[in-house]
């Protein structure tokens, strides 16, 4: 039952709190969808590879230097998806794009401000008057243990197989707590500094006598132009590490805003105490403030700019600082607060959620928390997460001013 698990919502998505399939909400993608029909946006096909691709991403305010590239075979698009003919996806703090050249449809994902992650299809024909399509089917590999009981996202890293054909596919899902050796297993990983070790790069599906041999290092890649077979209908030619190390921390994050929602919404209506509310908030906190974070075995750089224009979007503090600043060196983040603390999503919390949030936030960073599992983050660092936020993040409670 959902209702032992502790980790995870405890209650219906249809319970009459959320009503996730009757209640659209308010989030980018249906912002576009009523300004195409009401004539306010138009959309441009570009070609039978790309069909709607750019113009949606211009359209989203998604940039092509976060393309990631994955070739195993998932998605609703797995049967068009392989090594030399990968599916790429773009993505920002609230959308997530998934296109394969030639297919028919666009796959978006985005962080509704209240519903969780909704999904959207967009068909790739031509059209006079282009309509995005609300799927609720999505949730059947959306809405699991790992999304944590929500409608939300994952990254996967896909163990390799046997070429047996009665082979089972397995992985595991990556977060920022995944340690890197085990992340990227059916990705391209491109960047001018990679780690040595990592499960991308690679074939997933091998040759059964070579898969009890240990791995070594993965292959480099400086572009995936010599991996794919028609490079050129590809916007980029990178599968950038920094955007893969952003967008696995970014994945659980969402779905732990989304769940923090969803409990305090539930427990109000039904007058219940707040004790789930608080473990989710632990949770959430803990994330946040990236206290189990894998650590880097060595600096990573991206090829493609991702980096650079992901920092360049703030906000920034009177000395310039932003929890938008990438480290790349031992961690990912150079201050470690999420910057997902700015995401709509998370100013659309319950005000008791946010409340509690800030709470948990301020005993940890003030050093009013002792555990020890929070004596990884330096004083120096705690003051400067409360001074950026001081700065940067409206309606912080007083006492982050003390």
């Amino acid at each position: 039952m959902v209702a032992q698990r502790r980790d995870a919502f405890s209650a219906s998505r249809e319970h009459p709190a959320i009503a996730y399939a009757a209640r659209e909400g308010n989030n980018p993608v249906r912002r576009l969808n009523d300004a195409l029909a009401a004539g306010q946006a138009h959309l441009e096909f570009e070609d039978e590879a790309r069909g709607y691709l750019r113009s949606v991403l211009q359209a989203l305010a998604i940039g092509v230097d976060s393309q990631v590239l994955v070739f195993s075979e998932t998605s609703k698009q797995a049967k068009h998806i392989n090594p030399t003919h990968p599916r790429a996806i773009y993505f920002n703090d609230t959308v997530a794009v998934g296109w394969v050249p030639g297919t028919e449809v666009l796959e978006l994902a985005t962080h509704d401000a209240e519903q969780g992650v909704s999904f959207y299809t967009l068909d790739q024909t031509r059209s006079a008057k282009p309509q995005l399509t609300r799927q609720i089917g999505c949730l059947l590999c959306h809405l699991t243990w790992d999304t944590l009981a929500v409608p939300g996202l994952t990254t996967l890293s896909t163990f390799p197989m046997s070429d047996d054909p009665n082979a089972y596919a397995n992985g595991v899902v990556v977060d920022g707590r995944t340690p890197i050796e085990e992340r990227w297993g059916g990705w391209y990983v491109t960047g001018r500094l990679v780690p040595a070790r990592h499960m991308g790069n690679v074939p997933v599906i091998q040759p059964a006598a070579e898969l009890p041999r240990q791995p070594g290092p993965a292959p480099k890649l400086a572009s995936v132009t010599a991996k794919i077979a028609k490079a050129d209908e590809y916007p980029s030619a990178q599968s950038d590490v920094a955007a893969l190390m952003v967008l696995n921390h970014q994945t659980h994050a969402t779905n732990l805003v989304t769940r923090v929602g969803w409990e305090t919404r539930v427990a109000l209506a039904e007058h219940k105490p707040l004790d789930r509310v608080d473990e989710a908030v632990r949770d959430l906190v803990d994330y946040f403030l990236f206290v189990d974070e894998a650590p880097l075995p060595s600096p990573i750089a991206g090829a493609s700019g991702f980096s650079e224009t992901f920092a360049a979007r703030g906000p920034r503090d009177t000395n310039g600082r932003s929890l938008r600043q990438l480290d790349l060196t031992t961690r990912l983040m150079r201050y470690p607060c999420s910057y997902m603390i700015y995401s709509p999503a998370f100013d659309a919390l319950p005000a008791v959620a946010r409340d509690r949030i800030y709470a948990r936030m301020w005993r940890i960073l003030s050093g009013e928390e002792t555990d020890r599992r929070y004596a990884k983050l330096s004083a120096a660092d705690r003051r400067a997460v409360i001074d950026i936020l001081r700065a940067t993040k409206p309606a912080l409670p007083a006492y982050f001013g003390t």
